[in-house]
């Protein structure tokens, strides 16, 4: 298994950019290797995040940034794949572009995005990867995509300075096998139950075998919601239920659970999503989780 990443969810709403900036420099302060933003266009108290994402790269050094997940049916993906590039070589290749089929459909129209069946918002995400890869590529000119994201005899640019990984939100048999043959990793949607997990992960693994590849090349990330208490209710990581239910565990129950999803449910990356994002909670997942947790998987 590659080196386990551990990521903080930072809210966008309300849109205060003093209180978003601080959340992300506390993050960072605090030995979080990304944060996770997620991209909701048609909720209007929650800023843009390609916009933002500059403006917070501007304002860390170290910190990487996960989309989670870019709203694909309101972004044009070639245009998607020119912004991450911009913000690849501007933050100095920090950036993960987590890709999703799109949810809340008369919310996306209502911006002037497309209504689509679950087969075309599928065939959406097959096209979106393809173009993003081709304009990220070496090619003089391209063709590539379909009917939803295409180019056509395009000239690509700007290349990424690093490899951007295209991470899958999903949870259909038709993404799951599409993470595994073509995506960099997999984001575990929260929506869905610990119990669905263990077969997605294997659907993913299974597929990434088909397709010649290394499962371990596909990274895989849980989400966790959560909170530090001083008595556990939570005593050791979710294997059934909703997706969304809290975790609420001391420090000590915290590491003994992160170390649980990554050696036994065969997770690389954890993005815990605080039940109350206040200061006292980051502050003591940095000194009495991450480091431990760290410590323990190295050994």
């Amino acid at each position: 298994m590659s080196e386990v990443h551990l990521g903080l969810f930072v809210p966008l709403t309300p849109a205060d950019r003093s209180a978003i900036h601080d959340r992300v420099l506390s993050a960072e302060a605090a030995g979080f290797d990304w944060v996770a933003l997620m991209d909701h266009p048609y909720v209007p108290d929650s800023l843009e995040i390609v916009a933002l994402l500059g403006y917070l790269a501007s304002a860390t050094t170290r910190i990487n940034f996960v989309s989670n997940v870019f709203n694909l049916p309101l972004r044009p993906a070639a245009m998607l794949a020119k912004s991450a590039a911009t913000l690849d070589i501007l933050s100095g290749g920090r950036l993960a572009v987590g890709l999703g089929a799109g949810t809340q459909w008369d919310r996306i129209e209502s911006l002037g995005g497309p209504q689509l069946s679950p087969a075309e918002a599928f065939q959406a995400v097959v096209e979106a990867v393809e173009v993003m890869r081709a304009v990220w590529g070496t090619a003089a000119t391209v063709t590539a995509g379909g009917r939803f994201h295409r180019l056509q005899n395009a000239v690509p640019g700007p290349r990424p300075t690093h490899p951007i990984k295209l991470l899958i939100g999903g949870a259909g048999n038709r993404m799951l096998d599409l993470t595994g043959r073509r995506a960099d990793g997999w984001i575990a949607p929260i929506g869905t139950p610990f119990e669905s997990k263990p077969a997605a992960q294997d659907r993913i693994s299974a597929a990434a075998v088909a397709s010649g590849r290394d499962p371990r090349d596909v990274q895989r990330i849980i989400q966790v919601v959560g909170s530090i208490v001083d008595r556990s209710s939570t005593t050791a990581a979710p294997r059934s239920g909703p997706g969304n239910q809290p975790v609420r565990a001391t420090a000590d129950g915290w590491i003994a659970i992160i170390v649980e999803f990554v050696r036994e449910h065969g997770y690389d990356g954890v993005n815990l999503i605080l039940e109350t994002h206040t200061d006292e909670q980051v502050r003591r997942f940095e000194t009495d989780v991450l480091p431990a947790a760290r410590a323990v998987l190295k050994g």
